[in-house]
């Protein structure tokens, strides 16, 4: 072996090589002698491993990553034959520690594995390996979808340009072999590879990296998500919380706009899919921009989007148009304004339809002031209605018989016939499918068919009776329909259904004038909230018709045999007991029957139950769904309306239907030019049919960002131009935020420290001051002893004067006196050896004053410097 000289004979497949147990403390040393001993890379050959130590490898390569130690890695890829699962380990722990250099030396070995025709399974494939079930990574993860989910920028950049992407999981609903075989081997492990996936799908870095249109596809996966939590309720928060990801994330790539020119640019375009183009066909008043990205944006719910600051004011200043002064006027101008044109506003019409072209013409096309020439409109029609209603109740002999005036209450008809017209047009322009998304309109097609069947109704039996009375032989059928009182009149009679559809309509009517209300902001928040309790009284009607129907059965089968009981046993009088039961305007005795004891027990039992779960519980139940709804609205509010409002801007933006209803009936002059253009056209095909050109909001030049190319095919369109500059200020803004927050942990780290150092230190001073007060507590037994020794010494002093003279005589004096004081030093160590230890509070007082002295020690230094006569 020792001979091999080759590369294609560097790997040795059969030879295996066992963990060596020295191995993790030579890697957490970081001793790289060490671990190429234990690893003979001397030999220069590639070992395989022992698969039951395999998760011993893994945690080695794994710890070394951790670590940061690049040769240790180094040393373990040259001598270790790590296969592809381990390499995928190896790679999701250098993305999770977020380090690049460790994950391109990955990449690297796993771009040689396949280089060398090795076995490289697909990382989706990653859920049926046992070996992952004791990795701290979920199933489904792989380096693409960490770094994503971690927004990893360079390390997402990395893998994408190696050729690694996120593949989009299949429909829920998918029969494919793939998705069979990942269910029946592991439900929980394909759930949660679905949802890694999606995790990695939705996040902002691989949407800013991958994506050609950013913000577009971040409007799809939200959509998507939507759907998705509808699907799986399983995994419903978890889809919410990517959806709301990628909302903000579309909404963060919109407060990257510096001007209006890329804000124009933005909002005007959406160049994907049919319906985008759906939307870009839809025309808006000439000068007013497309907005097709906003208005897709509203189809798809994106409520921060549309709310957001530069949205709101592009749409403001498109409502006002040349009114720059509306915004900024108080309330009481903008109500004179509106009581103006209201009570004007046939003449306006009258102008508009003569002169559509003139300066009052153009005014009526600013969409504020359209949207008070409507509202007048629809306020006139209302006023219409109870203007008949009023007349029905002065000829009401009149309409309770048949010789009602059809002129009485057919008056409405006009607004009726231009509310039709208006509704075709806008279908026309909207396309059906659009159309049909606001439930406004669903309201609208419903209410204009019950006008035209009552109208339709009435002017039948008017026809009805006048033919009817040309035949003799139908003289029957004529007095019913001409003669016969209301009490005579069939239960089915068209007359009775007319009026009955007439009054739902009228009700109808009155309750569309709230579509107006976002207009304001405190109206507005009001009907959303109102949309909200009618949608939450829905959802309980279904539960109380439940609970409704089961006590209706079981009461009314109670006292269906017993005939005494007038009130209750059929199902009508019944129905009617238990439905005023709710609002406690029922007679508990219709229950009673005193000659049947046991039914009238099982009945009050029923009644009781009833009463019990209608009243206190599911009305208390409703009423705090509702106060829960309007909570949600107000806690919200802000943003609810201004998506409201925007919903309404957008609706008077549209070209055309500036004639307000019933004057928009009549064929305008400018209606009839347009006609016959669009026949001389289609005859002469003398005009080449070319896209319309939206203009930006502002004049803002678009060449901007096209750097100097030229006209050629290979110019990047303007609106990628735009889309991808704001990208690269997200990556940029996100990497400084990246940065920032690390010097802000580190500082983070650094304060906490000092105030641990500075919380010991303020701990040891307090623990110091305890001992020094507890040693001044104590009695000082080195200071009695001390006073005990000098006392007894002082008594022996005087014992040979003859002797003490003698010395002095001869000159011994200053000897004895070095003596005397060799012994008091003598005297002062015994003391400091008795005592144990001097107190540091004792001496620091010794340099900042007098000592007090100590009176043996006083008279010993008067008995030594005194001499004796």
């Amino acid at each position: 072996m020792e001979n091999l000289t080759t590369d294609n004979w560097r790997e040795i497949v059969n030879k295996k090589l066992h963990f060596p147990p020295e191995l993790i403390p030579a890697i957490q040393e970081g001793n790289m002698a060490w671990v190429d001993s234990l690893l003979s890379l001397g030999d220069g050959i590639i070992r395989q491993l022992e698969e039951s130590e395999d998760r011993l490898w893994r945690e080695a390569m794994n710890l070394s990553i951790r670590l940061g130690n690049e040769g240790i890695m180094t040393s373990l890829l040259l001598g270790v034959k790590f296969d592809f699962r381990q390499i995928h380990e190896a790679l999701l722990v250098a993305v999770d520690t977020n380090q690049p250099i460790f994950v391109k030396h990955l990449l690297d070995r796993l771009d040689q594995e396949k280089g060398n025709k090795m076995d490289v399974r697909s990382f989706s494939m990653a859920i049926f390996d046992h070996s992952i079930d004791d990795s701290q990574f979920a199933p489904g993860v792989t380096p693409l979808t960490l770094a994503c989910q971690k927004d990893l920028y360079e390390i997402v950049m990395m893998l994408t340009q190696r050729g690694h992407d996120i593949p989009m999981p299949h429909s829920i609903s998918c029969v494919c072999l793939e998705c069979r075989n990942g269910r029946q081997y592991d439900l929980l492990k394909f759930s949660l590879s679905r949802i890694n996936t999606y995790r990695g799908i939705a996040s902002r870095a691989y949407l800013s990296i991958t994506s050609e249109d950013a913000m577009l596809s971040a409007f799809h996966h939200s959509r998507e998500l939507r759907k998705l939590s509808k699907k799986e309720p399983e995994f419903k928060p978890q889809y919410l919380a990517l959806e709301v990801l990628c909302q903000e994330f579309a909404v963060e790539l919109l407060g990257m706009c510096r001007n209006q020119s890329e804000v124009s640019t933005i909002l005007n375009s959406a160049e994907e899919d049919s319906e985008d183009e759906e939307l870009d066909e839809q025309t808006f008043e000439e000068g007013i921009p497309n907005l097709a990205r906003l208005r897709l944006a509203v189809n798809y719910n994106q409520k921060q989007f549309v709310t957001h600051p530069i949205c709101q004011q592009v749409l403001s200043s498109i409502w006002c148009g040349s009114l720059s002064g509306w915004r900024g006027s108080r309330t009481t101008w903008k109500l004179l304004v509106s009581l103006g044109i209201f009570i004007t506003m046939p003449f306006l019409c009258f102008v508009y339809w003569i002169a559509p072209k003139s300066k009052l013409g153009k005014l009526l096309k600013v969409p504020v002031i359209k949207f008070l020439l409507h509202s007048s409109s629809y306020m006139w029609f209302l006023i219409t209605l109870l203007t008949e209603s009023i007349f029905m109740e002065i000829y009401r002999s009149d309409f309770a018989s048949r010789k009602q005036n059809i002129l009485h209450n057919s008056l409405h008809m006009i607004w009726v016939a231009g509310f039709f017209w208006f509704e075709c047009k806008e279908v026309w322009l909207e396309g059906l499918k659009s159309y049909f998304l606001d439930l406004w309109n669903i309201l609208d097609m419903m209410v204009l068919s019950m006008y035209l069947a009552s109208f339709t109704l009435r002017i039948l039996i008017m026809l009805k009776g006048h033919f009817l009375c040309q035949d003799s032989s139908t003289q029957e059928l004529c007095d019913y329909f001409t003669n016969t009182v209301r009490e005579d009149w069939k239960q089915e009679d068209p007359q009775l259904i007319a009026e009955t559809l007439f009054a739902v309509t009228s009700m109808l009517s009155f309750t569309r004038l709230a579509y107006i209300l976002p207009a304001q902001e405190s109206l507005g928040t009001l009907q959303i909230s109102m949309g909200r309790m009618i949608d939450d009284m829905m959802r309980f009607m279904f539960i109380l018709m439940i609970i409704g129907t089961a006590f209706l059965c079981g009461i009314n089968n109670i006292y269906v045999p017993y005939v005494v009981s007038p009130h209750l046993g059929r199902f009508n009088e019944t129905f009617n007991f238990l439905f005023w039961t709710m609002f406690g305007m029922a007679n508990q005795e219709y229950v009673d029957m005193p000659d049947y004891a046991l039914a009238e027990f099982v009945g009050r039992i029923f009644y009781g139950i009833f009463t019990l779960l209608i009243v206190i519980v599911l009305l208390n139940m409703l009423i705090a769904m509702i106060s829960n709804s309007f909570q949600r609205i107000e806690d919200d509010a802000d943003v609810e309306w201004k998506f409201a409002r925007s919903k309404l801007y957008l609706s008077y933006f549209r070209e055309g239907l500036t004639m307000p209803v019933p004057f928009n009936i009549i064929p305008s002059p400018k209606a009839l030019f347009y006609v016959l253009r669009s026949i001389f056209n289609k005859i002469c095909c003398c005009c080449n049919k070319k896209a319309r050109e939206y203009p930006p909001i502002t004049s803002a030049s678009s060449n901007t960002l096209n750097n100097g190319r030229g006209q050629g095919e290979g110019r990047v369109p303007y609106r990628l131009q735009v889309t991808k500059a704001l990208v690269h200020r997200y990556i940029a803004a996100a990497r400084r935020e990246f940065e920032e927050s690390k010097r802000k942990d580190v500082g983070n780290r650094i304060t906490e420290l000092n105030k641990v150092v500075g919380r010991l230190h303020t701990e040891m001073k307090d623990f110091h001051q305890k001992l020094q007060w507890r040693r001044k507590s104590e009695p000082d037994q080195a200071n009695i002893l001390g006073k005990y020794i000098m006392g007894a010494r002082n008594n022996f002093r005087d014992f040979d004067k003859d002797d003490a003279m003698g010395y002095e005589n001869t000159g011994l004096h200053i000897s004895k006196q070095l003596t005397e004081e060799e012994d008091d030093d003598e005297v002062k160590a015994g003391e400091i050896k008795a005592g144990g230890i001097v107190s540091e509070e004792r001496e620091e007082p010794e340099s900042e004053g007098p000592v007090e002295p100590v009176p043996g020690e006083e008279t010993t230094f008067e008995t030594a410097s005194t001499p004796d006569v």
